[in-house]
């Protein structure tokens, strides 16, 4: 059983908190436990909604698997009790591994956890955070990253991605999958992707035939995803789904199925240990000189360049 620890200095963002919550505990492998570091039983959110069955601080003892630290107006504010900071970088201490949700980052780099390390949070925030803790190294793209043992994510949803993605780390993409079909998402968002994400942007064409094969395309990446597998699919000719697919999502098939790709093995690269022959075959681009010819195409970088830019080892 993996004990997952969640807190935040309150009043916490809900869905730094909820979102968390919720994917963690769709695995039954997970063991949670909210904190509410005044000892009170309830975690005060900024919707006036309070969280209760909250433990005190001194019910998490020895070692932890997950640490997560939300964000919020608490974390927003500047001013953190030294004392539940002093128990964060214990808490750390003890944890496999660490994370943040949006502004979480920042009572993270006030207890030094983030001296040195590449981190990410909610982009409004992004300026403040690399001006308040210039040791921490801010990236402002990301959904989210990891570095080392150190996970930090962007605004709030971004929160429920990261959580995917420490799902799929653990138990696999399976599994991250069943998470998101339970949730009704739209499948997991790659760390490396932007804030303003493509993928979300893909969503916004009205043709929902179109919508729905793209999720279909995202669970069956290894499969038939050639113009006319899809066209069959559409019930379309080739011909009339290029136009259409050209139409709606402003690239054509074969470049829509590489961008897919790029982005499941950005996620997986991201979020695994995973080879780069192992990342080719999972995301169904056959051979890694294919998925080093996609990664140049969609991002203008070789997949082996991403991992040295964007994933540093444990």
């Amino acid at each position: 059983m993996r004990n997952v620890v969640i807190s935040g200095p309150p009043p916490v963002q809900i869905l730094d908190v909820t979102g968390p919550l919720e994917v963690f505990s769709s695995v039954p492998e997970y063991q949670i436990s909210v904190v509410a570091h005044d000892g009170s039983g309830e975690l005060d959110t900024n919707r006036g909604v309070r969280i209760a069955g909250a433990v005190s601080p001194d019910a998490v003892s020895g070692p932890i698997d997950t640490l997560v630290i939300a964000g919020g107006p608490g974390a927003e504010s500047g001013k953190y009790s030294r004392e539940y900071v002093d128990w964060i970088a214990d808490a750390a201490s003890r944890s496999r591994r660490i994370a943040s949700i949006c502004t979480g980052a920042f009572l993270l780099a006030a207890a030094g956890l983030l001296d040195g390390r590449r981190a990410v949070t909610h982009w409004r925030f992004c300026e403040k955070l690399a001006r308040d803790f210039p040791r921490v190294k801010v990236e402002r793209d990301p959904i989210f990253l990891r570095d080392g043992n150190m996970y930090t994510s962007a605004g709030i949803t971004a929160g429920i991605d990261l959580s995917l993605a420490l799902v799929e780390e653990d138990h696999g993409h399976d599994a991250a999958l069943a998470v998101a079909r339970q949730l009704v998402m739209f499948l997991v968002r790659p760390g490396g992707q932007a804030q303003y994400s493509h993928m979300l942007s893909r969503q916004a064409t009205t043709f929902e035939p179109l919508r729905e094969l793209q999720v279909y395309m995202l669970e069956n990446l290894r499969g038939d995803l050639s113009v006319e597998a899809l066209a069959a699919r559409m019930g379309m000719s080739p011909r009339h789904f290029s136009r259409v697919c050209l139409r709606e999502m402003k690239m054509n098939p074969g470049q829509l199925v590489t961008q897919l790709r790029v982005e499941a093995a950005q996620q997986m690269i991201d979020s695994s240990s995973k080879g780069l022959k192992e990342v080719a075959d999972a995301c169904g681009f056959g051979s890694v000189d294919a998925m080093r010819r996609g990664f140049q195409r969609v991002l203008g970088i070789t997949a082996a360049d991403y991992v040295e830019r964007f994933k540093r080892a444990v």
